[in-house]
């Protein structure tokens, strides 16, 4: 006689958080604006209102856009204001920095919309392996979100698990 299998890591109650599932489609790209300065040191006003003018902007049809100046150079505030501007009608995000910081507040816009109380008092695994790179900050983020809510806090899969956090007994 054979004994049932029991698949005891789907009956536990850990709840697992799967940040896989809270990547925004779309491409990321970079602007930056580095070509656009003259004598790769500063940007002149009348040229770059041209190049603004000028450009299709339509390239960044529903993409998430960083703006960055990757070169140490003289960018006033309003240039970048001036490119957020342009893009607004096309792009799907548009966010000073680099494109690791673009994804960072694209994972942190995704956790915003998520209803926190659920995790009350809950064992939680935050899934570890997953097909798209999530920033460490998104980690970190998770963690501290959960942290005032949770009974416990585990990194990994639910059958193999690292502890991170877990609250004392009163």
């Amino acid at each position: 006689m054979s004994e049932e299998i029991i698949n005891k890591v789907a009956r536990s109650p850990l709840q697992t958080i799967d940040l896989e599932e809270f990547y925004a489609e779309g491409e990321r790209v970079s602007l930056d604006i580095k070509d656009q300065l003259f004598q790769g040191m500063v940007l002149r006003e009348k040229d770059f209102r041209e190049f603004i003018k000028t450009n299709d902007w339509s390239r960044f049809e529903g993409k998430h856009v960083a703006i960055q100046c990757s070169v140490d150079a003289i960018v006033p505030t309003w240039a970048y204001m001036l490119l957020s501007v342009a893009l607004r009608p096309f792009a799907k995000t548009i966010l000073f920095g680099s494109l690791e910081e673009l994804e960072t507040q694209l994972f942190k816009s995704a956790l915003d919309t998520i209803n926190w109380s659920k995790y009350e008092n809950a064992k939680v695994v935050i899934k570890g392996c997953s097909k798209v790179k999530v920033p460490i900050a998104t980690y970190v983020d998770v963690t501290s979100r959960l942290q005032p809510i949770a009974s416990s806090i585990m990194f990994g899969e639910p059958c193999s698990t690292v502890p991170i956090f877990k609250r004392l007994k009163k």
